[in-house]
C-alpha cells in the first residue's frame, strides 16, 4: 500500500485552519453530549467521508444529529435523525469566523440550540472564533491526505486495540491537540495529580494508562509522528528496547516518550507491520516497567474460552 506523503513544514497555516474548524465542531459535541470518563464523550472520529463528531443527542435525547467535515466533497455537513440535512462549501477563502458563523446558522436551521465557549483551546489565539479572519487556508489536497492517513492509522489502531482484554478507549481524535489516540488501562488508579492541575488532566489521568497516538506535527516536533507514553512513567522506561529500529525515546516534559516519525514508516516495505511493532513494543516496555499483569490482559483465543 502506498501511504500519502504528509508534511508539517509548508502546511502550518493549512493545519491550523483545519485544527480550529475541528475544535469548533468538537466544542458543540462537548456541550451537548452526556459525560463519560476520561473525556471520551467529546472526541471526534475518522469516518468514511471525513472527520465527524459521530451522533450527538438533541431535543431532550429523543433525536440525534452529527457534524461531518466531508473531505471528498469539501463541505461541512449537518444531518439529523429526522432527515434534515444542511451543508456549506469549504475553500481557502473561508475564514474561521465564516466557518463558525455558518455552522451556528446551520444548527439553528435544523433546530439545534447550542452555545459554546467560543475561544480556541491551547492554540495561543486570544480572540473568539467569530473574530478569527487570519486563518482561511483550508486546502483540499492537504486535508484529504491527512484524512486518508488517519483513516489507515485508525484501522491499524483498532487492530492493535483488539489484542487487549482490559479497559481501552475507542480509537478517536482529540480535537484540542489534533491527535488520533488509543489508550490502554491497567485497571489501577494512578496517584492523585497536584491540586492545581487542570480538571481535564485530572480526569484524563485518573488511572494508570499507556497511550498511543499520531499527530500531524507542531512546533516541538515539526513533522508527523507516532508516539507512546506510560502514565505514571516508571523508572528506567527509556532504557527499554523498542521497535522498529528508527523509533527512539525522547524527553517529553520530564518523562520518556517513544517517537516514530511518519516519514520513516512510509519508506518501509510493510508499514502496517512496522506500526504494529512500534505499538506492541512500546506497550510491553511500559507494561513491564509498570508491573502490569501482561498475561492476564491478553485477549484469549476464542477456542480457549
Amino acid at each position: 500500500m502506498q501511504l500519502p506523503s504528509l508534511h508539517y513544514k509548508g502546511n502550518v497555516e493549512k493545519k491550523m485552519t483545519l485544527h480550529i474548524f475541528l475544535q469548533i465542531m468538537g466544542k458543540v459535541r462537548l456541550k451537548m453530549t452526556p459525560r463519560k470518563n476520561h473525556w471520551w464523550y467529546i472526541t471526534e472520529y475518522i469516518g468514511t467521508t471525513g472527520f465527524t463528531t459521530g451522533p450527538i443527542p438533541f431535543k431532550s435525547g429523543t433525536e440525534q444529529f452529527d457534524i461531518t467535515l466531508n473531505v471528498k466533497k469539501h463541505q461541512l455537513e449537518v444531518n439529523t435523525s429526522e432527515g434534515q440535512s444542511e451543508h456549506f462549501p469549504l475553500n481557502n477563502m473561508l475564514t474561521v469566523a465564516d466557518f463558525y458563523q455558518n455552522l451556528m446558522k446551520m444548527l439553528k436551521k435544523v433546530n439545534v440550540s447550542v452555545s459554546i465557549v467560543d475561544l480556541p483551546f491551547d492554540l495561543d489565539i486570544d480572540k473568539p472564533f467569530d473574530e478569527i479572519t487570519e486563518y482561511h487556508h483550508y486546502d483540499e489536497d492537504y486535508t484529504h491526505k491527512l484524512w486518508k492517513t488517519m483513516l489507515w492509522i485508525s484501522n491499524v489502531f483498532k487492530e492493535f486495540s483488539g489484542r487487549f482484554y482490559g479497559k481501552t478507549c475507542p480509537v478517536h481524535l482529540y480535537w484540542h491537540s489534533l491527535d488520533l489516540v488509543v489508550t490502554r488501562f491497567s485497571g489501577n488508579e494512578a496517584p492523585p495529580m497536584p491540586a492545581d492541575a487542570r480538571i481535564s488532566d485530572k480526569d484524563a489521568y485518573s488511572h494508570e494508562c499507556i497511550s498511543f497516538g499520531f499527530w500531524a506535527g507542531d512546533e516541538n516536533v515539526p513533522e508527523p509522528a507516532f508516539y507512546s507514553y506510560t502514565f505514571p512513567a516508571p523508572d528506567g522506561l527509556e532504557k527499554e528496547t523498542i521497535k522498529p529500529a528508527s523509533a527512539q525515546w525522547i524527553d517529553n516534559n520530564g518523562s520518556p516518550m517513544a517517537l516514530l516519525k511518519y516519514k520513516d514508516l512510509v519508506s518501509t516495505d510493510d508499514p502496517r507491520e512496522e506500526l504494529l511493532s512500534f505499538l506492541e513494543s512500546t506497550y510491553l516496555a511500559g507494561a513491564k516497567k509498570a508491573n502490569w499483569d501482561i498475561e492476564k490482559l491478553k485477549v484469549p483465543d476464542l477456542k480457549e474460552m
